[in-house]
This record gives C-alpha cells, structure tokens and sequence, in this order.
C-alpha cells in the first residue's frame, strides 16, 4: 500500500538549519543568484546532497492573513500615462502586481485586468482601491475578487 504524505506546519525555529538553508538555494536559484545549485550550495553553506535530498520536501509557508491576492478590472482613458499611473498607485500602497492585462483601446478606452498581492499592514487598503478613480484617465474601476 502507498503511503500517503502528510503536511504540518512546523516554526523554522525549532527546526535543524538544514531545513531553511534548502529554502534559501531555492530562492536564489529562483531569483537567478548563482548560476549552478552546486555555487547556491556552497555559498549557502549546505552540501548538495543535503539539498538534493530535502529539495522536493521542503516548502514555505506564506500566512493567508498576512497577504491578500486582489483581482480589479480599470476601464482606462487611452492617454499617455493613464495605466502608469494606476501603477505608481499600486506601488505607493506596496501592492506586489502579479499580472497586467490589457485590451487594445476601442473608442478611446482600453480594459485591464490587474492582479496583485496586498500585505495586510492596513485593512483599509481595498477602500484606498476604490480611490483609483480619482487618477486622471481612470474611468472605472470594480474590485472583481479579494482573497
């Protein structure tokens, strides 16, 4: 019979260090810091077969109240700046934008779908969302979902 695995959450703490520095070549390996998992090893500090060994059994764990994915349709002004400036909006609230699209302007107005990731430091951030509407250019705005 199969075993089937089983997930718990445990604090980094209490764990042996071997656990976080697996993560950490992950990460750089992912952000394309070194250019070889042996060099992310290294700089590390872990061997190599203790990262192949852990590599597909160990993950983070992101806190679901600490971030909140948000998903809003704009209905922009096709003028020079508009979406720019919805984005220098988002940056000044420390929304992280996971995605952008946009539809070509038809009649002098273009679509777009923006997802992003709030961090929970202000729970009036998704009220401050609404406020796009007072940019120039943004003619609507609607929060389609927020996790």
């Amino acid at each position: 019979m199969e075993k089937k695995s089983q997930l718990i959450v445990i604090d980094a703490q209490i764990l042996p260090d071997v656990f976080t520095k697996v993560l950490e070549v992950k990460k750089l390996m992912a952000q394309k810091g070194e250019k070889s998992f042996a060099s992310a090893c290294k700089r590390i500090g872990i061997s190599r077969s203790a990262y192949y060994k852990y590599k597909d059994f160990v993950f983070s764990y992101e806190e679901l109240f600490d971030r909140r994915i948000v998903n809003i349709y704009l209905l922009l002004s096709d003028s020079p700046g508009v979406l720019s400036s919805v984005l220098v909006f988002l940056h000044d609230l420390k929304a992280n934008i996971l995605t952008v699209n946009q539809s070509i302007p038809v009649d002098g107005a273009a679509a777009v779908n923006i997802s992003l990731r709030l961090t929970a430091e202000s729970p009036e951030e998704l009220d401050t969302l609404n406020s796009i509407t007072d940019l120039n250019g943004v003619l609507e705005v609607k929060i389609l979902s927020a996790e």
